[in-house]
């Protein structure tokens, strides 16, 4: 019943407001003339359009660069070339007495059979003589390094080479030698 109470009070309430009216056109303005500013059939002027003009933003001109004049030369007095030069010089002198770097080898061979590791070592140096070759023995183990490689990229290379002649080769982080034909 409550329900039945209110939808009756809304319709009541409706019902009690305003009739809707219908406005009728604004007629106190002046019609606009058309675009192209001509009088339509003639008959009428059309009005001048509004000056906005003074809404536009206003710029100036740059000022004209000024010409330049013919200046002194000024000699630098602090040469740095001569001490960059010695600088150089020492960098290329200590770079001389450095023999190792951080690099990569192939371990070959590890085992305790000292004559397996000289056959893989006989192996790999008769496929490839330019090849550096390590035999290391701490007791009882035999170790057999192949090549220096200051990157892993060569070392990975090298070692695609070699897998067919040792089939357990690993690589090695290690200190390898450079500039080999100086020493």
């Amino acid at each position: 019943m409550l329900s039945i109470t209110a939808l009756l009070a809304l319709v009541s309430c409706v019902a009690s407001g305003p009739a809707a009216t219908t406005s009728a056109p604004d007629s106190s303005r002046t019609a606009s003339a058309p675009a192209t500013g001509t009088a339509a059939k003639g008959k009428t002027k059309a009005a001048p359009a509004d000056d906005l003009s003074k809404y536009r933003p206003k710029f100036t001109p740059p000022p004209a660069p000024k010409a330049l004049g013919a200046k002194a030369y000024v000699a630098p007095a602090n040469h740095v070339n001569p001490q960059i030069d010695q600088r150089l010089r020492d960098q290329a002198y200590t770079n001389q007495n450095v023999k190792y770097t951080s690099g990569w080898r192939i371990l070959a061979y590890v085992g305790l059979e000292r004559d397996q590791a000289m056959a893989i070592r006989r192996s790999v140096i008769s496929r490839y003589p330019d090849e550096t070759d390590y035999v290391t023995f701490k007791q009882p183990i035999y170790r057999l390094f192949i090549g220096d490689y200051t990157t892993r990229l060569d070392a990975e290379r090298a070692m695609l080479r070699i897998r067919p002649l040792a089939p357990k080769a690993e690589l090695q982080p290690t200190q390898v030698l450079i500039n080999k034909t100086r020493f």
